[in-house]
């Protein structure tokens, strides 16, 4: 079984072949991201799939924030190629949890933590958090835990 980073290089040496300049550039972008994670720190080592997928995140999340960015200084070509990207990256994510199961499993660590208001927030985030990492942004967590709680 393949690495997702090995996964990652395949696809960039296929992209090269198929003369896709969107897929290659932004996967060898990515690549460079992963690498960068790598050598960062004391020591070189390896990333495992779970490093790796929060890289991946860490990049669609900034080509979402470009794209924003684009559009409002009316950049509307730029914009698109940023989106473009970002739906490429997210193909290698795991699906985000929809709105409907964001909201059952804040509601449960609600119910489960006891919390009654704001002052809450910590303790239902520590009980959410490890359920919907990788599965969903943490803004849009903490949002929807913030309006269970004052809701």
């Amino acid at each position: 079984m393949t690495t997702l980073k090995e996964q990652l290089q395949e696809d960039l040496t296929a992209a090269i072949k198929d003369r896709d300049e969107l897929r290659s550039s932004t996967i060898r972008l990515t690549l460079s991201a992963v690498t960068s994670e790598e050598v960062a720190g004391k020591e070189k080592r390896e990333l495992s799939d779970a490093e790796v997928l929060k890289v991946l995140a860490r990049e669609a999340k900034k080509r979402r924030e470009a794209a924003e960015a684009f559009d409002g200084a009316g950049r509307v070509d730029q914009a698109a190629r940023e989106r473009a990207e970002g739906e490429l990256l997210a193909g290698y994510l795991p699906k985000q949890l929809s709105d409907e199961e964001l909201t059952a499993i804040v509601a449960a660590a609600v119910a489960e933590s006891g919390a009654t208001g704001p002052q809450g927030m910590g303790a239902v985030m520590k009980l959410v958090k490890p359920k919907v990492d990788g599965l969903a942004e943490g803004g849009r967590v903490a949002a929807a835990v913030k309006a269970a709680l004052t809701g």
